[in-house]
């Protein structure tokens, strides 16, 4: 297959124990364009009306709309509509990639202005909310970035260690949990994961992104596939000065392909969240979200 087209379902609902009165909420929900990945349909539908709306591109180039509400409302509904055409990405030899330590040294200041794609990489070198630089982290990866070997495969030996030693566990984590607590007990879901393998590459001064979106999930043989069972999705994605952002998934212990739709890239969560923002008022208050991703046949 050279390309494959889904249908996108993202309902976000908060029911507030107390009303809010005002409210503002940043919203990454559209799918960005790029190489691999084109956006067919993009609807958003929001209830209570919002006061005001403004649709632009974050700080990482990533569509991003801001809502306003200035009326009182004691709930929020969001609702995604997207249809999306996911293309083959480029295949790569990973043996073909420079040495880790030679993309380490590119990418560190040395006197002389860094080239425009490298000073743009070295922004997600650095600490982020969510990824500290530690050197637990780069103990942990030790084994993976023996010396002189080529920079994808140590980082893809580095996805499988991740795949093999972690367990996946919804209940074991928050989003706020420290990722040396998610070392030590190695468990967690994918937004730790990637958190995790964020801060080995970091930790070891590689240039590394957080990347969230969705995955086509398959039911079980001779099971329909139901509304609202899928969830977000993230991994990361590595900068190599040979052949540029390369994607790993380290929970499916997989190079992103065409089952993976691209929402945003950032620095970590806290970047990309699908929506936030501040309140005045509304008590106690926990989101329902529901997310399906249903293939479509390609349009004739």
């Amino acid at each position: 297959m050279t390309s494959a087209h889904y249908q996108i379902l993202h309902d976000t609902h908060y029911r507030y124990s107390a009303p809010v009165s005002l409210a503002q909420q940043l919203a990454h929900l559209w799918p960005r364009d790029c190489a691999w990945q084109r956006c067919h349909l993009r609807q958003l539908e929001v209830g209570p009306q919002p006061c005001q709306r403004r649709d632009a591109l974050d700080v990482h180039g990533n569509p991003l709309t801001r809502l306003v509400f200035e009326r009182p409302h004691d709930e929020l509904k969001v609702s995604a509509r997207l249809q999306v055409e996911v293309l083959a990405r480029v295949a790569l030899t990973l043996e073909n990639s420079p040495p880790w330590e030679r993309a380490c040294a590119l990418l560190t200041y040395s006197g002389q202005p860094l080239p425009a794609p490298l000073l743009e990489a070295a922004r997600f070198r650095f600490e982020s909310p969510y990824v500290r630089l530690k050197q637990a982290f780069v103990d942990y990866a030790e084994d993976c970035f023996p010396a002189g070997r080529p920079l994808l495969l140590a980082v893809r030996a580095l996805m499988q260690k991740i795949f093999t030693e972690f367990t996946f566990d919804a209940a074991a984590t928050q989003v706020a949990t420290p990722l040396l607590q998610v070392l030590e007990e190695r468990r967690g879901v994918c937004q730790d994961f990637a958190h995790l393998m964020l801060a080995c590459l970091r930790s070891r001064g590689l240039s590394a992104r957080y990347v969230s979106g969705y995955l086509l999930t398959q039911p079980p043989p001779g099971q329909p596939r139901l509304i609202g069972a899928d969830a977000s999705h993230a991994w990361i994605s590595v900068y190599c000065p040979r052949q540029g952002w390369v994607d790993f998934d380290p929970t499916n212990n997989v190079l992103p392909a065409l089952e993976h739709i691209t929402l945003a890239w950032g620095r970590d969560f806290a970047d990309v969240s699908p929506l936030r923002g501040v309140i005045l008022g509304g008590g106690s208050h926990d989101p329902e979200v529901e997310v399906t991703v249903l293939p479509l046949a390609a349009p004739v």
